[in-house]
């Protein structure tokens, strides 16, 4: 049986939004993705994100230019109770930076170098990664970046994994890895679909290692729980993660965000990937959009 999400662990005060009141309330860690650490936090919505300029200025030292959307998205599906089928792709499947949804990766890699060397992860490796997951915290991805060697460390996983079309970014610039939506997808079905990935280059990550991924993607903090949330039929039935990153040269926005929904009887898998964004309130409200259509589309194809 697919993977089936259970009821979000209830952690939030009586007065804070849920999902489905949680617009007003976005923003908690925002990654700015400075060209040179992407290590920059700013506790800021998407409003006052775009009211404030908040972004990327290494390398200029100037306030980036107005932005004028140029915005571009690409969504891919799979629906986990057609294993045998293929994911459904709309628009381009071409790279996009990753920004935070690169921390699942970083944590899958993490969980299977573990389990080759036969261990668990220790106390620290735990609290960095519900940090790095849960809250988006880019001090514990930067510190489990290192910790799994770097872009050579991630490749090689994910090579494992199945995917073949990421690239991780140079250096500490975990959040400029290179992805697709399709790459994603395999990537969500090495953690949510029945076995994982397997191939002739090793194991695939274990029964217990999916889910804790599993585990902390249905712990998102209140603040960052939009994206493809937004195509379940209910609060509790998505696990995710999101990633968006305003850039210095143009001011405008990636947003992405990769995860599981349940809609109607059916699981699925989604990965929606955006570019060229005129504001992250914008480029959520594109991306929420576009993981509702592909679902739609998805559940109409059965």
């Amino acid at each position: 049986m697919p993977y089936r999400p259970n009821a979000r662990p209830t952690t939030q005060s009586a007065s804070t939004p849920g999902r489905r009141g949680r617009r007003a309330g976005i923003g908690v860690a925002l990654l700015t993705g400075s060209v040179t650490t992407l290590l920059a936090i700013a506790s800021v919505g998407p409003a006052a994100a775009a009211a404030s300029g908040t972004s990327d200025r290494s390398g200029t030292g100037t306030t980036p230019v107005t932005a004028r959307s140029e915005a571009r998205v690409t969504t891919a599906v799979l629906d986990l109770d057609h294993p045998t089928g293929k994911p459904q792709v709309r628009g381009k499947d071409v790279p996009y930076d990753t920004a935070s949804i690169i921390k699942v990766d970083i944590l899958a890699t993490l969980l299977l170098q573990a389990q080759d060397a036969g261990r668990g992860l220790t106390q620290q490796e735990r609290t960095e990664a519900e940090a790095m997951i849960e809250r988006s915290d880019n001090d514990a991805a930067t510190a489990l970046w290192r910790r799994i060697g770097l872009a050579p460390g991630l490749e090689a996983v994910n090579k494992r994994l199945g995917l073949s079309s990421t690239v991780g970014g140079a250096g500490g610039m975990w959040g400029l890895t290179r992805t697709t939506a399709s790459d994603q997808i395999r990537l969500l079905s090495a953690v949510f679909a029945d076995g994982g990935t397997s191939s002739a280059n090793g194991s695939a990550l274990s029964t217990t290692s999916r889910n804790y991924i599993r585990t902390l993607m249905t712990r998102i903090a209140a603040g960052q729980s939009w994206g493809v949330s937004a195509a379940s039929d209910s609060d509790s039935g998505w696990a995710l993660k999101n990633g968006w990153l305003q850039r210095s040269t143009t001011g405008l926005w990636d947003i992405n965000s990769v995860g599981q929904v349940t809609s109607g009887t059916h699981h699925y898998l989604v990965a929606v990937l955006s570019d060229g964004n005129a504001s992250m309130a914008g480029g959520i409200a594109t991306v929420e959009q576009a993981a509702r259509t592909a679902v739609t589309s998805a559940r109409a194809a059965n």
